[in-house]
Parts: structure tokens; sequence; C-alpha cells
């Protein structure tokens, strides 16, 4: 299955949570049908963590999916250089999140607010 991004979001910029949602159910639905999926980011011209974060980060979360089937099972194309480094970005911390996640959020409340 292909996913044109900016054609499914309705815009270039991919930079919302809600959009990253939507692309979310669509990669899971399309995990369930065990169909392999190709994001096409053709047209996309900003795209932020907190997009991709919505998208394909909490897919780590979800203990239905091995890092290694979301490797082999996602394909990303037409993704712009600069845009490249967000992904890795993305995917290192999901990992770190969901390994400790009591520990990931009290070290970023602490970085935040202090620790007492």
């Amino acid at each position: 299955m292909m996913i044109d991004i900016k054609d499914f979001i309705n815009s270039g910029f991919a930079v919302s949570t809600d959009d990253g949602d939507k692309i979310f159910h669509m990669l899971n639905e399309s995990f369930s049908k065990e169909e392999e999926v190709t994001l096409n980011f053709q047209g996309v011209t900003l795209m932020t963590t907190a997009f991709l974060n919505a998208a394909i980060g909490q897919l780590y979360g979800n203990n239905e999916y091995s890092s290694d089937f979301l490797n082999k099972n996602i394909t990303l194309k037409n993704v712009q250089d600069q845009d490249v480094h967000l992904f890795s970005l993305v995917v290192k911390r999901a990992k770190e999140y969901f390994a400790d996640k009591e520990g990931f959020e009290k070290n970023s409340n602490d970085s935040i607010y202090g620790s007492n």
C-alpha cells in the first residue's frame, strides 16, 4: 500500500499531531492486514517531529510491532534531505520513551521543573 502524505493530509505541511494520528491509524490498519506500507512524502515541504511522533513514533509503544517488523514493513519515499534525520530522531526517542516511560517522563519533568 502507498500513502501519499500530501494528498492524505491535504497539505504540504506535515506538522500537526492530528494529521500524524491519521497516518498512524492507516498504518495500524494496514499492518493488521499484514500489508507493507510506503509513505510517499512527495510535495511535503515542511515536516515536524510532532507529526512524526504521532504518525510513526507511537507505533513503538504498540506491543504488536517490533522494531524489525516496522523496519521491514515501512518504506519511506521522497523524503527531503533535511528531513531524513527527523525520522532517526523520532525512532530513537520513541524507543527510549517506551522502554522506560516512567523514567523518561520523570527525567523530562526534572529538566523542566527541577528535581526536588
